[in-house]
């Protein structure tokens, strides 16, 4: 995968359910919510002078929409699929079309989930998954990509 061009702007995309955090199987994704993870991953981006841009839809379409909106001029992508990871190639195409870095990120560990779980469509199309860390793993994604861009200016 090449660099894009210089960009200071990072996407947060958030695929099917993942509005319901906090919420939804709390023993399986905790107790925090989305907004929590995007006013924390929002203020560590700004204090590294990055933007993040988030995006949460239940919508395939939508979703593939704004990585097509946003790939081509952002830098980095960070993407929990949710259900999606499992099937969609329709995601798993436009990760591939655009030239933005892509972290993959799950709050649970998928590979000690149930069996239909267990595979990413979307993993072979990143530079890397962090999984199974909760809402860590989102700064650990962000922080690798700041660090990588930084490293390349």
């Amino acid at each position: 995968m090449t660099e894009p061009a210089a960009s200071r702007t990072i996407l947060l995309v958030n695929g099917p359910n993942l509005n319901l955090l906090g919420k939804r199987e709390p023993g399986i994704y905790g107790a925090t919510t989305l907004a929590e993870i995007e006013s924390t991953l929002t203020a560590r981006a700004l204090e590294r002078q990055y933007q993040l841009v988030c995006f949460q839809s239940n919508h395939e379409g939508a979703i593939v929409d704004t990585v097509q909106q946003y790939g081509w001029v952002a830098s980095g992508i960070i993407i929990n699929p949710g259900a999606l990871t499992h099937y969609s190639i329709a995601v798993r195409d436009a990760l591939a079309a655009v030239p933005a870095v892509t972290i993959e990120v799950h709050l649970s560990n998928i590979a000690a989930r149930e069996p239909f779980r267990h595979h990413s469509v979307v993993s072979a199309v990143v530079r890397g998954t962090i999984a199974g860390l909760g809402p860590a793993g989102y700064v650990l994604a962000l922080d690798y990509l700041i660090d990588l861009f930084d490293r390349s200016t």
